[in-house]
């Protein structure tokens, strides 16, 4: 007969199954800053999205600026229903993890980045180097929302930047999207010199004389290059698109061809370092072969000078009653003089060939 389980393993059970409702956090979590900017300056106090959107459109001027930090689906269905966002593009801005692109949805553009950190680590060892996050952008006539995931590569300073500029900053949201833009880039370049200097290194490691370099290390080092190289090379057609949007100010594509210049010097250099450390992987085995090779000569010369005497001392120990000079007196120094003189020679012929 089946045993009954206790009334309190079927409470529990009962209690796992119930779903947990999950408690809404408030919008105001995820908003770093709002505010509304009119003629370039900022107006005072920080309010909520739709109070912002409110002034604004009391005002008949200016934008609002958003600033959201890793929004859930909920934080971020609200915003979108307060500015009128496209619900493809709010889905987008919630999963991150997106490939850069530039889209636009009636009146609205947006720009999706990809940001990268440089995380120092230990010269020798495998270990992460780039870490890359995600900036992105709607931009409107009358707003510009700006969604951030990771932690690194914040956007407090560009808007500080900006405030301090109020003649840059009256030209409007575009004004907005270039300074993001350009200050991603600058990060791009900013992690391209420290892995340059990482790629030097890594390059004098391998080519240094006894020098024991792990494949492993380069390979690892390939493999962050390449996670950078998917974060930099898709923004080069976004930007092109922006150099020559004529919807954008005259002045703000001149500012996005600059930035575009910048783009593809990262670009360039994103594409030497991994074929750099192609080559330098192929010389890694090489090197790795090489060494082999030289370990194997080693070990057969002193193999062929240790047979000398195992040849000797085989034949003289064959229990035989008639060999030659097994009854002479200088027989047993004789035989350690041959055998040292062979192998004296044999080491001087292999020392010459440098097999020792």
């Amino acid at each position: 007969m089946p045993s009954i389980p206790p009334l309190s393993s079927l409470r529990n059970r009962r209690k796992a199954e119930v779903p947990v409702p999950r408690v809404p956090v408030p919008t105001a979590r995820a908003i770093v800053d709002c505010a509304v900017y009119v003629d370039g300056k900022r107006l005072p106090g920080r309010l909520l999205p739709a109070a912002a959107l409110a002034e604004m459109r009391e005002r008949q001027a200016g934008f609002v600026w958003v600033g959201l930090h890793e929004p859930d689906e909920t934080q971020m269905a609200e915003v979108a229903a307060t500015f009128g966002l496209h619900e493809l593009a709010v889905e987008d801005a919630v999963q991150a993890h997106q490939r850069p692109k530039l889209e636009r949805y009636d009146d609205t553009l947006i720009l999706v980045l990809r940001t990268v950190k440089y995380l120092e680590h230990p010269r020798h060892g495998v270990s992460e180097i780039v870490e890359t996050g995600e900036v992105m952008m709607f931009v409107a006539p009358t707003f510009v929302i700006t969604v951030r995931h990771g932690d690194h590569t914040p956007l407090t300073g560009v808007r500080r930047t900006l405030e301090a500029d109020p003649e840059h900053l009256a030209l409007g949201p575009t004004a907005v999207l270039h300074a993001v833009a350009d200050h991603v880039v600058d990060t791009y370049v900013e992690v391209a010199q420290a892995l340059e200097d990482d790629v030097d290194r890594m390059e004098e490691d391998v080519f240094t004389p006894r020098s024991h370099i792990a494949v492993e290390e380069i390979y690892q080092l390939k493999r962050e290059v390449v996670e950078l190289r998917r974060a930099v090379a898709p923004l080069t057609v976004p930007l092109q698109l922006l150099s020559n949007d004529t919807a954008l100010p005259k002045e703000i594509r001149r500012y996005m061809r600059d930035v575009a210049d910048h783009h593809t010097v990262v670009s360039e250099h994103v594409r030497d370092f991994d074929e750099a450390l192609s080559s330098l992987i192929n010389a890694a085995l090489a090197k790795v072969g090489v060494q082999q090779n030289t370990d194997m000569r080693k070990i057969s010369a002193w193999a062929a000078m240790a047979a000398v005497p195992t040849m000797i001392a085989g034949i003289y120990g064959m229990n035989f009653q008639h060999m030659p000079e097994l009854s002479w007196t200088f027989g047993y120094p004789l035989a350690l003089i041959v055998i040292l003189s062979i192998c004296s020679v044999l080491f001087v012929v292999f020392r010459h060939n440098e097999w020792l």
